[in-house]
């Protein structure tokens, strides 16, 4: 098949990191696949050296940014439909809010007799959430059913994400299928040399027989940072031996910083910046417990990423979280809620036996559900069925 993917920027995140595992693999089955993004602005870092050698073409449309402005988003939308009626793919797989409207726009004018290009959409997380102004809400909602109209069939990383998209009225006439997010399970399953992890810890100020808490996660708003500096201050205050790592960067790096300092835990927080994919394994594997209290995801990869590792996590109940999280493999706790979250932080701090099991559990439970293969025989299965269906 000929397939075209788009998405708006390839900083380091999740949707980002999925999309060119698929990409990847697709291109290794032997279709011609072709991946259309924006360029990566900001403090999140670029992914695009991992498109140079991977074996499919990758184009940049510099008008395709994440702001909503309509004289660029116009322009990114002409741009794409030329990019698309210049490549004539059988399948266009869109994904991210801002990609997902454009390149879904685009590629459905271009359907001819054969109704190809088919339409496909990924859905990571949703653009709308509790967390914002309602008419906001509102507003991305009707976006997403207008969009949903040119759309053959969607995917989406958590069953979770599928009912909070048919229970807004978006696309219910049209297939939902979940195809959990694939991680490169290779640098999680297997533990680098303690010497390794001796030296990232030493590197950050970090004790060898400290308890650490991990957060990866953008500094950015609703990610939850703030509430993990306020458990904090609850622990340290009865625990010595323990320390948090926030993993990331972002426009919330001084405020973050000026809250732990106002609290008077300095010592005991510990940032990495930006970190290459790459090192996200060390990061983790020197850590003890994954903390992830962010207010809107998909489903996070960096829970099973944890689990993989064979750590524990402490989530909060959001979105897909519960598809991994259960009391077999740590603890889901309301969001929002810092008693919950002390209460499981300090268990976990307490007991290494209790730590230890869940992290195995973790691990014997996601291995298979978020191997990559997994994933792109699911969506390739899609793509064939649609297909299928045009005969």
């Amino acid at each position: 098949m000929k397939i075209v993917h788009i998405i708006t920027r390839l900083i380091l995140g999740g949707a980002q990191e999925n999309t060119l595992i698929t990409c990847k693999l697709l291109a290794e089955r032997g279709h011609d696949v072709t991946l259309i993004t924006g360029p990566a602005i900001g403090p999140e870092g670029a992914l695009f050296e991992q498109t140079k050698t991977a074996g499919y073409k990758t184009i940049v449309v510099d008008e395709l940014r994440r702001e909503i402005n309509p004289f660029i988003d116009i322009s990114a939308y002409f741009k794409l439909k030329k990019i698309l009626r210049q490549l004539q793919p059988d399948i266009v797989h869109t994904h991210s809010a801002k990609a997902g409207i454009l390149g879904r726009y685009a590629g459905w004018t271009l359907k001819k007799d054969s109704k190809l290009p088919l339409v496909v959409h990924t859905i990571h997380g949703l653009a709308f959430h509790p967390y914002q102004n309602p008419l906001l809400s509102k507003f991305y909602i009707a976006l997403e059913k207008a969009a949903a109209q040119k759309t053959d069939a969607f995917v989406t990383v958590a069953d979770t994400m599928t009912e909070k998209a048919k229970a807004a009225g978006i696309g219910v006439d049209k297939p939902y299928t979940t195809a959990y997010s694939a991680i490169e399970e290779d640098a999680y399953l297997s533990p680098p040399p303690q010497s390794e992890i001796d030296a990232f810890r030493k590197q950050y100020g970090i004790p060898n027989d400290a308890v650490v808490f991990v957060k990866v996660a953008r500094l950015f708003e609703l990610k939850g940072h703030e509430y993990v500096i306020e458990s904090a201050r609850r622990l340290a205050e009865k625990h010595d031996n323990c320390y948090w790592l926030f993993v990331g960067d972002g426009l919330l790096a001084e405020p973050l910083k000026n809250q732990i300092q106002f609290a008077g835990l300095e010592g005991r927080f510990k940032f990495t910046g930006l970190l290459p994919p790459e090192q996200i394994p060390l990061a983790i594997h020197s850590s003890d417990i994954l903390i992830h209290c962010s207010l809107r995801e998909g489903l996070a990869r960096v829970l099973p990423q944890a689990m993989l590792c064979g750590k524990p996590v402490v989530s909060f109940d959001i979105d897909g979280a519960k598809e991994v999280v259960n009391k077999h493999t740590g603890f889901l706790i309301e969001p929002e809620n810092i008693d919950q979250l002390t209460d499981a932080c300090e268990k976990l701090l307490e007991k290494s036996d209790l730590r230890n099991q869940l992290g195995q559990n973790g691990r014997i439970a996601v291995t298979q559900q978020f191997a990559p293969n997994t994933m792109v025989d699911t969506i390739e299965s899609v793509y064939q069925k649609l297909i299928n269906n045009l005969v």
